[in-house]
Parts: structure tokens; sequence; C-alpha cells
């Protein structure tokens, strides 16, 4: 964000990421995958390689690193729930007991940072959520069929045809200022969260399943505080690190008593 705007940060993340994954896939031979995976493909692109970068990086222009961070922390809910009610199965009554608390504490923290009501930064972050939820449950099931590999390198390969212009009229619309900690930042969030970081996470997915992978995410919210004080220099309001803390709690009572 110090030298992109948010589109055309999301749409070159997105370029970089399908020219390598085109690349991978050529090299290492990948067979298309089957025409029925295709539909779900586009779900899974569409909520994590497009709308959660997208949706994230506008909310980063009027909130910090660590306050979207802490809003962040109810992925792993929003993905339980998806693949609970997308799997068909039956959430106990302290599941939602604890999703709910885990959504009342964020909810409570962004109210409280933003003086009493949700900002637009807050909006772009639960509807990231929403997005990012469905498509990690998409991908998670294509998983256990594809390889990681088959998953997001067509998935990004099937965004080119959109991201490339995006990212021509992007840069025209919001001129890049070339610093070196902004490349050295989109090029990370390009091969290291779009493209690397998604390859071991389907694979994770494909071999433990969604709900028991998304435990791993209860270290993100707190690992993101922490960079983004050793990365940005931010300052961390008290109210985060509890917030967090309190999250993490939920969620592991909703993997506990999941159905």
């Amino acid at each position: 964000m110090e030298g992109f705007g948010p589109w055309s940060a999301t749409a070159l993340r997105t370029v970089l990421a399908g020219v390598v994954a085109c690349v991978i896939l050529a090299v290492a031979r990948v067979p298309v995958p089957a025409r029925r995976h295709w539909p779900w493909l586009a779900v899974s692109a569409s909520g994590v390689m497009i709308g959660f970068p997208l949706l994230t990086t506008l909310a980063l222009q009027t909130s910090s690193t660590a306050h979207a961070a802490v809003v962040v922390g109810l992925l792993p809910l929003t993905t339980a729930a998806y693949s609970s009610l997308r799997t068909g199965s039956r959430p106990s009554p302290l599941f939602w007991t604890a999703a709910l608390a885990g959504a009342a504490a964020v909810l409570a923290f962004a109210l409280h940072e933003s003086g009493g009501a949700l900002v637009t930064g807050d909006l772009y972050l639960l509807a990231a959520l929403l997005l990012c939820a469905a498509g990690y449950g998409e991908g998670g099931r294509l998983a256990r069929e594809l390889s990681g590999l088959q998953v997001v390198g067509w998935a990004l390969a099937g965004c080119l045809p959109l991201a490339v212009p995006a990212a021509v009229v992007a840069l025209l619309a919001e001129p890049a200022v070339l610093t070196v900690h902004a490349v050295a930042g989109v090029v990370w969030v390009a091969t290291g969260s779009q493209l690397l970081g998604l390859l071991l996470w389907y694979r994770g997915m494909g071999l433990a399943g969604v709900a028991k992978a998304s435990q791993t995410q209860l270290a993100q919210p707190l690992l993101t505080l922490g960079w983004s004080v050793f990365l940005l220099g931010e300052h961390l309001p008290p109210a985060a690190p509890a917030t967090a803390l309190t999250v993490l709690v939920c969620i592991a009572v909703v993997h506990r008593a999941r159905t």
C-alpha cells in the first residue's frame, strides 16, 4: 500500500502469481481438471484469489494491519461454519455458541476502535471473510480429488484473462510509486501468499479436511499482529491482542464441539 493502490496491488499479485503458476503447470505437465471441477475452481478463485485480497486491501486504506488482523481472525470460524453447512453436518449448540461469542468479540473490538460504529474498512473485511470462507471450503473439497497444484495452479491460470486487463486499467487509474518496500511487498504477496502459501494450504486441506486444516489459522491473528509491529512499526491498541486471544479460545471450542 506504500506504492500501489488497492486495485492495482490486487491485479498485479494475481498476474504475477498466474504467470508463475502457468510456468509450473507447463514444466510439471499438470493435467487440466475435468469440466465438472471448473465451476468450483471458479468459486474458489473468486473468493480466495480475487475477493479476499481485494477487499482486505481496500480495508487497509482506512484500517491498520493490526485492526484487520483481529477481524480476519474470524476466518477459521466462517470457514468451519461454511464447511459444516456445505457438507450437511449438524453442528452442536456449543459450536454455534462459541462461534457467535468469537464474532461478538470481534464486533465489539471493531466498534470500540471505530468509535461506536462500523466503518467502511470493517464492512470490507466482513465481506472478505464470507467470500474467503466459501473459497476455502470449495477449494478444500476439490483438493480431496485433485492435487493442490491443480487446484491453485489452474485457478490462477483461469484468472489471467481478467487480471491482465484489470492490471493495465488499475495502473492507469492508480499510478504506482516503485519503492523497494512496495515492490518487495507485491512480489511477496504474489509468490508467497498467493502461490506457495495456497499450494501448501490446499495440500493440507486435501489431506486433513477443511475443518481440521483450518485449526492452523488459530495462529494467524497473533502472527499478523507481531509482523505488523516488526515490519511496519505499528502500535498495537491494548484491545487487539486481548481480542485475538479471545477469538483463539472460541475457535478452539468450535473445533472440539463441531458436530
